[in-house]
């Protein structure tokens, strides 16, 4: 079986990644997309997609994992063994390049083979009992890839191999020197006479004492070797040690011949074949514990219904954020949001801490888990992948010095119009915040108005509810530019008390005020209270 372009998440085939969307690192960390994967080996933007093809072939990958545990067990299992065989090629390119022997090779050989055949040992342990239970693609090619390797004749020689030959190196303990002299006592020629599986023994008193043994033996030191004395120079025994290695290398010669043989023709393959997806290998164990988080928080996951990105469908039923509900362990509020003809944008206003943000990211998170090929937070999602994720979130940016606040906020808004497109999702939350209310409302008009006519689908979560009561004078605007429909979202109080639903219907005309002065610890019965504390507290002191 060939599986040189094999991958667990491209199906095969595939050919090009131009189906690449625009989704910065920095979206990925302001959405917090980055915390719920935490990757080492390869960067979250590079593994998003646009291709339906692509994602349902995620999607069948995810949904074994799910019906099968062993696979992201296995899956786990297998990680640090291929990162030791990156670390261990990479010590071996080292000391090639710095002059290394042919027995440092042979000894780097022997150590990938037992890393390779201990991975695969794992995988075959671990996914011979979920063939039957998997349905992907990847999951198939995957199992069946691993029985033929682990069963066939080869890998059984191999392993025979293996074992004597670890046999043979491990128990070498210590070697036997020959030296011939001249008459003077002047060494004339040196040799290595045996390998032992045992170490010799020290001459010391000391130690014949702990030993109870005062025997002198073959295997016993008499006198050491000078370049190895405490003080010696670097060059002595560097000299010892090479001609130690020089010799070895003659004795294991064609030992090392046979196996660099063995090992270029057959595992090297194989081995990389396994580090050519370790990225992906990673990327999977880290979504499968995403999903299996999100379910033991009681979360409701949905194998979205992926559309053309010609279609721009986008809707969600009871909607979910995953980073909040991994956070908090308060009750969770979903919430639908649908975009149709009358609603190809959104402007969401409400009050402070209502869950205005929460939806806003919700909505992010929601497309980006599905153009990675992960289920959704949502009971139903029909999700058309976008080309783009631009969010525009308020950030302590140094821009800000040089700018001023409202500068920056709109070099960003400037920058998201050169890069997006009608098929791209942008996301808006307290923009425009650093300026004042009638100028904000006035940009934040023109800027969605600009939107509308890009025919992008966009969310705006704002504190401008004058930006709300605009609504109709962009969509007229917007009309007469041939562009899209903007409607209002209001997250909701209910007795006095925020909800954290979203409704799409007109804000009811209230400003909110009042709640935004009581964030601040401003509203008249929190000044009040404070002042009649100091009033207390003086009329006491005053007695």
């Amino acid at each position: 079986m060939d599986l040189n372009d094999f991958s667990l998440l491209y199906p095969s085939g595939y050919k090009g990644r131009d189906d690449l969307p625009d989704i910065s690192p920095e979206t990925t960390e302001q959405l917090e997309l980055d915390l719920l994967f935490q990757l080492n080996n390869s960067s979250l933007e590079e593994l998003f997609t646009t291709s339906p093809e692509v994602i349902k072939y995620r999607q069948d990958v995810f949904e074994d994992i799910e019906a099968c545990p062993e696979i992201a067990d296995t899956l786990s299992k297998v990680v640090p063994i291929l990162l030791d065989i990156e670390e261990l090629r990479r010590l071996a390119t080292n000391a090639a390049s710095a002059g290394g022997s042919d027995t440092e090779s042979y000894l780097f050989s022997l150590s990938e083979i037992e890393l390779y055949t201990s991975c695969l040992s794992v995988m075959h342990k671990g996914l011979s009992g979920c063939r039957e239970k998997v349905k992907s693609e990847a999951f198939c090619a995957l199992c069946d890839r691993i029985t033929e390797l682990t069963e066939s004749d080869y890998y059984r020689d191999l392993n025979e191999k293996l074992n004597a030959l670890t046999q043979r190196v491990r128990d070498i303990k210590s070697v036997t020197v020959g030296v011939n002299l001249d008459s003077q006592l002047r060494p004339v020629y040196a040799g290595v006479l045996s390998f032992n599986s045992r170490p010799f023994k020290s001459g010391e008193v000391i130690d014949k004492i702990l030993r109870l043994n005062f025997k002198n033996d073959e295997n016993t030191c008499i006198a050491p070797l000078t370049p190895f004395i405490k003080g010696q120079s670097e060059n002595q025994q560097y000299a010892t040690t090479h001609a130690f290695y020089s010799a070895i290398n003659d004795v294991f010669r064609s030992s090392v011949r046979s196996w660099r043989r063995l090992v270029s023709e057959y595992v090297l393959e194989n081995t990389d074949f396994l580090l050519s997806i370790l990225p992906e290998i990673e990327f999977i164990v880290k979504g499968s514990r995403v999903i299996s988080a999100l379910r033991s928080r009681g979360i409701t996951l949905c194998r979205p219904d992926v559309r053309p990105m010609e279609e721009q469908a986008l809707s969600f039923r009871a909607l979910a954020n995953p980073v909040v509900a991994l956070r908090i362990e308060d009750e969770i509020v979903t919430n639908d949001l649908e975009f149709d003809r009358d609603a190809w944008i959104y402007v969401l206003t409400g009050p402070n801490r209502g869950g205005k943000s929460v939806i806003t990211c919700a909505l992010g998170l929601a497309v980006a888990m599905c153009m990675l090929g992960l289920p959704v937070p949502a009971e139903k999602a029909v999700i058309s992948p976008c080309d783009g994720i631009f969010a525009h979130f308020p950030t302590g940016s140094d821009d800000t010095i040089d700018k001023g606040r409202l500068g920056e906020e709109c070099a960003r808004l400037e920058e998201i119009f050169d890069r997006a497109s009608k098929y791209s999702l942008i996301l808006l939350d307290e923009s425009l915040s650093s300026t004042g209310a009638f100028e904000a409302s006035y940009i934040a008009a023109e800027v969605l108005t600009g939107f509308a006519v890009l025919g992008c689908h966009a969310l705006f979560s704002t504190h401008l509810h004058e930006l709300a009561a605009k609504v109709d004078d962009i969509n007229a605007d917007s009309a007469s530019r041939g562009g899209v429909r903007v409607d209002n979202l209001v997250a909701g109080i209910e007795e006095g008390k925020r909800s954290f639903r979203i409704l799409r219907q007109r804000p009811d005309g209230k400003s909110y005020a009042h709640d935004i002065a009581e964030k601040y610890n401003l509203s008249l019965e929190q000044i009040m209270s404070k002042l009649g504390g100091r009033i207390k507290a003086k009329e006491e002191q005053e007695k």
